[in-house]
């Protein structure tokens, strides 16, 4: 068996994420390292993921983390570093009264001089604290997708 094969086996086996019942958004779920695209309160589209180097559960500025929760989304804009980006409002009210801190959260595509590994980005790249994709394809199709459906909204757990 190919290491390909074997890969995609093992996602295959993966438990499928739920979406929220109603309306448009993206998911994330961090354990599976997953994004889906859920329209209607059904999946249409997965992506695999690579995360923040420091795991999950972000509260401070620096700390390398993704955080978890729902979060609005903003619009996909151009970005230097990696192609595409696609703003993740972190903090939120609430978690800035926590006292949580950090910005210039998102979902991305893979830094420019990583493209090359294709695939290999989401076994290999680590993020500062965003959630990436594994090609430029992958974030113009997420890209697509939310400007398309008009989706505001990512739930990250």
């Amino acid at each position: 068996m190919t290491v390909w094969a074997a890969l995609a086996l093992l996602a295959s086996a993966a438990a499928p994420v739920a979406c929220p019942h109603a309306g448009n958004s993206v998911v994330v779920d961090a354990a599976t390292r997953v994004l889906v695209l859920c329209e209607a309160g059904s999946p249409t589209r997965t992506f695999g993921v690579h995360l923040g180097r420091g795991g999950v559960g972000k509260r401070t500025a620096g700390d390398e983390k993704v955080p978890l929760g729902m979060f609005e989304l903003g619009g996909p804009r151009h970005s230097e570093q990696f192609g595409t980006f696609i703003p993740i409002a972190y903090p939120t009210a609430e978690q800035r009264k926590a006292g949580y801190s950090g910005d210039g959260v998102g979902v991305h595509g893979p830094h420019r001089y990583l493209r090359w590994l294709g695939p290999l980005n989401n076994v290999f790249a680590s993020t500062a604290g965003c959630v990436g994709v594994a090609s430029d394809d992958e974030i113009d199709a997420i890209a697509r997708w939310v400007t398309a459906n008009h989706v505001g909204r990512i739930e990250i757990r």
